[in-house]
This record gives C-alpha cells, sequence and structure tokens, in this order.
C-alpha cells in the first residue's frame, strides 16, 4: 500500500519538496506505525533540505509529529493500536504514517489536541532543557531572548517567568514587540537596533545578563556576547540567520571569561524517561493554563514548500504545522 509522502530528492531551495506516492512502512522490532494528524515544521527541518545538516538523499523529512497508533513491532509493550500519541527527534514526518522507534513516543492527555501536541514536542523540550539544564533559570537571573517573537522564544520567555526569573526578549521588529510582551517579557529591544547590545546592559544597570538563548546566530552573536556579565553563559542553539564564523576562544576570555555552549535537543532527550519528564511538565502547565501553545499556520501535506518559505521569511509569529 501506498501513502503519500514530501521528499527530497536534490539539496537545495524549498522548491525541492516535492510530493511522491511511497510505500507505507512497516514497524520492526522495538517500533510502532503512527498514522499522522499533524506535523511540526522547524528550522532543523531546513538545515535538513539545504545541506546544512548531512542526510543521505533521497529522504522524507520532518522531526515532529502527532497521531494515532496504527500498528505496534515485536516487542513493544508500552503503546498499542489506537494510543495517541507524539514525538520528536525522529526524521519522516512529512508523510501520511511514520514508523517511530517506541521509546520516543509519548501518550497524550485527553486534554491536549493532536495539533498542540505536535506543536508542542520539539520546540517545548528546546525551551524546557535549555531553561531546566543548559542553563538552569531561578528568581534573580536576568535572561535575554533572542527571536523572542517566534515558536519557541515565546515559550522560552514563558517558562523562563514560571521558573522565576526577569526575561528581556528580542524581536526583529516593531510590530513582535506585542507578541513578546504577551509571552511575558519584561523588556523588549530590537535587535535591528545597532545599538540594542548597550541598550540591553542599560536595562541591567551595566550588569550584563546571566544568560543569552540565541537561535538566530551569525546576524546576533557578536552582540549577544556583548551583553552577558562576567562569566555569563551564551547558549547558541540555532542560527536562522546563518551559520556563525570560527571564533576565537580568546573573545570569551575578553568578554569576562564567558561560557559558550552549542546545545542540540538530541542530547537533552536521549532516553525515555528524559523525554517522558519534559514533556508531562510541558502538558502539565498547558492544560493548568501555564502555557500557551500559538499556532501560526497550518498547510496542507502538499504545500510543504510554502510552509518552509513562511518559516524562512521569519515572518511567523507561532508554531507552523502541516495536516496530511
Amino acid at each position: 500500500m501506498n501513502m503519500r509522502a514530501i521528499r527530497v530528492e536534490a539539496l537545495g531551495a524549498a522548491d525541492v519538496l516535492v510530493e511522491r506516492p511511497v510505500a507505507v512502512p512497516q514497524p520492526g522490532p522495538g517500533e510502532a506505525l503512527i498514522r499522522l494528524e499533524s506535523v511540526g515544521v522547524n528550522f532543523i527541518d531546513i538545515y535538513h533540505r539545504t545541506g546544512v545538516y548531512k542526510v543521505p538523499l533521497p529522504f522524507t523529512p520532518g522531526q515532529e509529529g502527532a497521531g494515532l497508533v496504527e500498528k505496534v513491532g515485536e516487542g513493544v509493550q508500552q503503546h498499542k493500536p489506537g494510543d495517541r500519541v507524539a514525538w520528536a527527534m525522529q526524521m519522516g514526518s512529512y508523510a501520511e504514517y511514520a514508523v517511530v522507534p517506541a521509546w520516543k513516543l509519548v501518550r497524550l492527555p485527553v486534554g491536549i489536541p493532536m495539533d498542540v501536541a505536535a506543536a508542542t514536542m520539539l520546540q517545548g523540550m528546546t525551551a524546557h532543557y535549555l531553561t531546566h539544564d543548559t542553563f538552569r533559570l531561578a528568581p534573580g537571573h536576568v535572561a535575554l531572548v533572542q527571536a523572542a517573537a517566534g515558536a519557541t522564544g515565546q515559550l522560552i520567555l514563558q517558562i523562563g517567568k514560571l521558573c522565576g526569573a526577569r526575561m528581556i526578549a528580542s524581536v526583529g521588529s516593531p510590530e513582535k514587540e506585542e507578541i513578546a510582551r504577551a509571552s511575558g517579557a519584561d523588556d523588549v529591544i530590537i535587535y535591528k537596533n545597532e545599538d540594542w547590545p548597550q541598550q540591553v546592559k542599560n536595562m541591567t544597570g551595566g550588569a550584563g545578563v546571566d544568560v543569552v538563548y540565541d537561535s538566530v546566530g551569525k546576524a546576533t552573536v557578536q552582540g549577544s556576547m556583548a551583553c552577558l556579565r562576567p562569566r555569563g553563559y551564551l547558549a547558541l542553539f540555532g542560527q536562522a540567520s546563518g551559520v556563525v564564523a570560527p571564533l576565537d576562544p580568546a573573545h570569551l576570555a575578553s568578554g569576562g571569561s564567558l561560557y559558550l555552549t552549542r546545545p542540540i535537543l538530541a542530547h537533552y532527550a536521549s532516553t525515555a524517561a528524559e523525554i517522558e519528564g519534559r514533556t508531562r511538565e510541558l502538558f502539565g502547565w498547558v492544560e493548568r493554563g501555564q502555557l500557551k501553545i500559538t499556532i501560526d499556520r497550518i498547510f496542507p501535506l502538499s504545500a510543504a514548500a510554502s510552509a518552509h518559505r513562511h518559516l524562512e521569511s521569519r515572518q511567523a509569529k507561532g508554531k507552523i504545522l502541516l495536516h496530511p
């Protein structure tokens, strides 16, 4: 039996995303076949499509989805057909069906819709590990969030406030300031203004921030470092504006013995227990109304190229989803 899937047969711009009929995959030992209802679109999909992150061709992109268990492979006992589940960090979700290792699947609470689940997994767990493990926020801390009006930025702001930290939002335009403030930002700066690092220093009485969560990369990394207090942390977890140039470690010393880390979700969601712990807290916040998941647009699976172009335009004001 065939299914519809988006395939990347050559690297390049969004137009290389093409719909093809392919065979429905079958689950092996320890795996489950999922019938997808909602698919998350993320910057890592663009990195795969363009070759920034290398994936053998051809491939079906997509690292995140939510749907119903259709079939389970040998040895799978924790999930059964009909279960509502979601996952992240497994390639192949731009399709009607996907095979996923069972340990990566999370059973969804009754009150969590499929779209909310698909919009929460990858970016929600990213915001969680950044604020709880990469640099654990607590009362008294001051954090700067780059691209704060994007889907991940909004979650970092909200979770940071739940942790009791003071959150400064950096956005690309005045129109996005309102979005950042609605997510809990205490202060907002426009990073396209040349003096924005000095504005951040002024907001902190000259001290600088404890941590910068930066997913923009090339356009902001130097300014992000200039905003840090001595021995502050730069968590560079993305490169939406381009790959960051090689950095002389001496810059970390002259900036105040700074710390630089380049974390990825795979190293913070490497076990079933770790995934379950993060998502249990995330979905609990959602159910209690403490965490708002903003969905910007939903595209049909066949319009995956349009979804990528919308994300690359950096005009999205929340999560982008695909419906198979």
